[in-house]
């Protein structure tokens, strides 16, 4: 697999073009940033962390049935995966109240929510992703509303799996984010990431934050938690 130019470089990944034009090369970075860009470090190992962490979490749930674009990582830092046609949506599900819904909802952070929300949200950090219902998506042609529908389901089955993936190595899953895409074959596959740049974990006991969290709360110890995350998933990453 020759990698080619980048196509597109984002907060903490970049995309690099192939040889093949239904492939493209992620590159994990080290870069971390929170309020859209106003709060950005370098954090030591975070590329290589992430990485490894999608893979695991994508492997886990293409055994499950669920579609992915992941295809295979390459290095520490680099991973193969399906060139999709994305859709400017971002897909949350919430199980636990927690950032933006607390602010929005005045609930109290902690409020465990049953049924689990979900909500949908414009990729625009120009106008810091703004809250968006299936009317506006159906009428701005962002998605139809069987695409919609697919990517809901997604979603839900995404969350079953790794609830309770979570939850059996002492963690609670509070929410997440997903992107999706159509791949050549005119399928939805889940796209982007899955690391803890991009979801809530909580510990099960202690409720203390082991996510992104530590970085836009100035906790500290921000890798050494995403590790501490993968270790306790079963993830290796000193391979």
């Amino acid at each position: 697999m020759e990698k080619r130019e980048e196509l597109y470089s984002g907060k903490a990944k970049s995309v690099y073009k192939t040889d093949d034009p239904d492939r493209f090369i992620l590159t994990f970075r080290n870069d971390t940033s929170a309020f859209d860009g106003v709060k950005v470090e370098q954090l030591d190992r975070k590329g290589m962390v992430n990485n490894k962490f999608n893979a695991f979490i994508m492997e886990k749930l293409q055994q499950a049935g669920v579609p992915t674009h992941f295809e295979g990582l390459l290095n520490d830092s680099e991973a193969l995966v399906k060139r999709l046609d994305m859709f400017p949506i971002e897909c949350v599900v919430r199980n636990i109240a927690a950032g933006s819904i607390v602010k929005r909802l005045g609930v109290k952070e902690g409020l465990e929510l049953t049924p689990p929300t979900f909500e949908t949200f414009l990729k625009d950090d120009a106008l810091h992703d703004p809250m968006i219902n299936e009317s506006h998506i159906r009428s701005f042609g962002w998605a139809t509303d069987e695409q919609m529908a697919r990517m809901r389901e997604l979603t839900y089955q995404v969350n079953d799996i790794l609830k309770a993936l979570f939850l059996d190595a002492g963690m609670l899953l509070v929410d997440y984010k997903l992107e999706f895409g159509v791949f050549s074959d005119g399928e939805i596959y889940l796209g982007d990431e899955f690391s803890p740049d991009g979801c809530r974990i909580w510990d099960k006991e202690t409720r203390e934050k082991l996510d992104k969290d530590r970085f836009r709360q100035d906790l500290g110890n921000v890798v050494e938690s995403y590790e501490l995350v993968g270790r306790r998933l079963g993830m290796n990453f000193d391979d």
